[in-house]
């Protein structure tokens, strides 16, 4: 009987499960979307039991295929939105509230009263990270401190803190398991990435109660069965990584300074730093890249809130395009940017920026702009943010000579090799585009003995296209300069 890894992918936008052979191989990819909530400008909220729908008919779509294919899935991967936060009642299951999103800006002024009792060097010093709306813990805050149920069910020990990898993992397992992993809890600013543990001043500083956390695990680690009752069958999970960790895996960023950027809703890149911890001083994050037989390997990342967001932006709100594949053609039809640029601080910007209060503007427009221009200035600002982030990379003295590339923007064309030309750098774009996914698995075969070290995993890599800088110097200068201008109105 064949075996199968299953790899539940959930994502910001659509949850999905895909099933792989033992070579890596995708045998079958199971997805559906979910409604995204924005209540009020910068807030961004998902309901967790549409994510919960979601997932499972996904799960159970890829069971019923293995059982048309006569085969066995042995263990399953998860890899999840990160800094998504869900709190929830242990007794009943039922969320206090929506989750909020990892783009939520909501708390800026949480952050704000912290940074003002000068708590930021602290908190970087422990968790890697920037005191920002954008991670987990002023979330938790938020519902703590405007949510009344919550109080109440913390009273009576009942209230659970979780990002989606928990919730899922607690579903699945039938209410047994409150567990995360490493490279989850590494963003929640709330994990010491030092002594490997949830940091008790900061919790106090935040008024967090410990009791609600997770247990924190491996990457690689025994995570519980589904439960017969939920999904029909009982299944090991035994890899949970934050998504764009998963993806560093499957692109086999497994050695010191290999690089990857992932472009989906948000982009991320992430260099892989070995065991040392580096902390920028450049506004680059350090986090866990993952942590197998209790030993962590770090990486620095680099985080754009906006990139394939900013696509469904001219698809959903100003309706310029019906579907993201048609940007390639439109692109095309522009010999120029014509001078017009679109800063996408639409949840503010991330790094190196980390301004919430930033909003997007497009810049540069005249008589003569059309709707076109529009278009491809979107698709051009995830290159421009991307060079930010490599430009800080350089700043701290890693200098990367070449990217690997993944997400669903990637499979334009156009833009992969746009984002070679202002790069820099060589751009590499692999076979299996669904890297996420398959760091996810490849990590829960690691688990279960399939995969006698890492370096094996590694070998499941193969490259589909290389991309290399082909824009003269002028040009590229010229285009950043445009952006540096664009960014500094951004910021005013």
């Amino acid at each position: 009987m064949q075996k199968l890894i299953l790899s539940i992918d959930q994502g910001t936008t659509s949850s999905r499960s895909i099933l792989f052979n033992l070579r890596g191989k995708k045998i079958f990819s199971s997805q559906c979307e979910f409604k995204q909530i924005f209540p009020n400008p910068g807030w961004v909220e998902h309901n967790p039991e549409e994510i919960w729908r979601v997932t499972l008919k996904t799960i159970k779509e890829s069971i019923k295929k293995s059982k048309s294919l006569k085969a066995n899935i042995i263990s399953i991967g998860i890899a999840n939105q990160r800094e998504t936060t869900i709190l929830w009642d242990k007794k009943t299951g039922k969320p206090v509230y929506n989750a909020i999103v990892w783009q939520d800006r909501r708390t800026q002024n949480i952050c704000k009263n912290l940074k003002k009792k000068k708590l930021e060097k602290s908190f970087r010093k422990k968790t890697g990270l920037f005191i920002d709306p954008y991670f987990s813990a002023t979330k938790v805050k938020w519902i703590f401190d405007n949510i009344s149920a919550t109080k109440k069910l913390h009273k009576n020990k009942r209230l659970m803190f979780g990002t989606i990898d928990t919730f899922l993992i607690w579903r699945l397992t039938n209410k047994k398991n409150h567990l995360t992993d490493a490279t989850n809890a590494s963003r929640t600013l709330m994990f010491n990435i030092n002594t490997n543990k949830w940091d008790n001043e900061i919790l106090r500083r935040l008024n967090i109660p410990k009791s609600i956390l997770p247990e924190v695990k491996n990457s690689a680690d025994n995570f519980g069965k589904t439960s017969k009752k939920i999904i029909g069958e009982e299944i090991p999970i035994n890899a949970v990584l934050g998504d764009q960790q998963a993806a560093a895996v499957g692109q086999a960023c497994l050695i010191k300074g290999s690089v990857k950027s992932t472009y989906g809703t948000g982009a991320f890149a992430i260099m892989n730093t070995g065991n040392k911890k580096i902390i920028s001083k450049n506004k680059l994050l350090t986090t866990i890249c993952y942590r197998i037989k209790n030993k962590n390997t770090y990486a620095l990342e680099g985080s754009i809130f906006i990139a394939g967001a900013g696509v469904q932006w001219l698809r959903d709100k100003i309706k310029l395009i019906n579907n993201a594949y048609e940007t390639e053609k439109i692109i095309k039809s522009k010999t120029s940017n014509d001078g017009i640029y679109v800063v996408p601080a639409f949840t503010g910007l991330g790094a190196p920026y980390w301004n919430a209060n930033a909003r997007g503007t497009i810049s540069g427009i005249t008589r003569n702009t059309d709707w076109k221009n529009i278009v491809r200035a979107v698709i051009e600002s995830v290159a421009y943010q991307s060079y930010d982030l490599f430009r800080a990379m350089n700043n701290d003295g890693l200098k990367p000579k070449v990217v690997k590339v993944d997400g669903g923007m990637v499979s334009n064309n156009w833009f992969s090799q746009f984002l070679s030309d202002i790069l820099g750098i060589k751009v590499i774009r692999p076979k299996i585009s669904e890297t996420t996914a398959l760091g996810a698995a490849l990590i829960a075969g690691y688990q279960i003995g399939l995969y006698n070290s890492l370096h094996s995993i590694s070998k499941k890599w193969r490259i589909d296209r290389k991309f290399t800088p082909k824009m003269k110097k002028k040009q590229r200068i010229d285009l950043l300069k445009g952006w540096q201008q664009a960014i500094k109105r951004t910021l005013v």
